[in-house]
């Protein structure tokens, strides 16, 4: 099965059901294993620097951000998402752009981090998307994002009885399934990039390594 990406309802959705997807969102990143996958990849470098600057692209309410800000108290860090209807939801530093205008000087920010954003780009962009964080970015790049699977694809559907999805969540985490990534595809993507398989989550982690970290600036 190939990628295949089709348009998502969210980004026309009434706020009412942009809300209720939020938090699913939140919910899934919490209890399937997103978020801690992105806190222990990120322990290295924030143990190193407690106070690394860290940027989240395509961050949307910045609800990724806050988890980890309570985990990470002394880490600066800031959302940035082209929808500024949803970085209103959340709170601390935030930057409307959009990645395909990078609007981040070069080596101005640690750690560029991104959860559940690349598979919404073709191949071509995806690249370039990680060409711009690495230049960004003095320490290191880390993507976590969807596994492509049958599995995962069935998982909202299937649960949605007992967890109570949002119909909007069910809709676009099917397609989101459908334009994610497999472990090969991602190495051909980033193949600098330290790729790794997180199961039972059906979660890919990238991490490209820029340079040993000495200190933020």
């Amino acid at each position: 099965m190939a990628r295949t990406l089709r348009p998502e309802l969210m980004d026309q959705a009434p706020a009412a059901d942009v809300a209720a997807n939020l938090r699913d969102l939140a919910r899934i990143n919490r209890w399937l294993g997103g978020n801690w996958i992105l806190a222990r990849l990120l322990e290295p470098y924030l143990r190193a620097n407690p106070a690394s600057r860290i940027l989240d692209a395509g961050a949307a309410d910045g609800a990724t951000l806050q988890w980890l800000s309570k985990r990470f108290p002394h880490a600066r860090m800031t959302a940035l998402d082209s929808a500024e209807r949803l970085l209103r939801r959340g709170g601390g530093e935030r930057v409307v752009a959009d990645v395909s205008n990078w609007p981040i000087a070069p080596n101005s920010v640690d750690i560029v981090i991104c959860s559940l954003f690349l598979h919404h780009f073709p191949d071509d962009a995806v690249r370039r998307i990680l060409a711009n964080f690495e230049d960004a970015a003095r320490v290191a790049v880390i993507a976590v994002d969807l596994h492509r699977h049958r599995l995962a694809g069935a998982f909202l559907p299937i649960t949605r009885p007992f967890a109570r999805w949002h119909p909007l969540t069910v809709h676009d985490g099917v397609i989101s399934v459908n334009a994610a990534f497999t472990p090969a595809e991602m190495r051909n993507l980033a193949p600098r990039a330290r790729v790794r398989t997180h199961w039972p989550w059906f979660r890919l982690s990238l991490e490209i390594p820029v340079s040993p970290l000495q200190g933020s600036r």
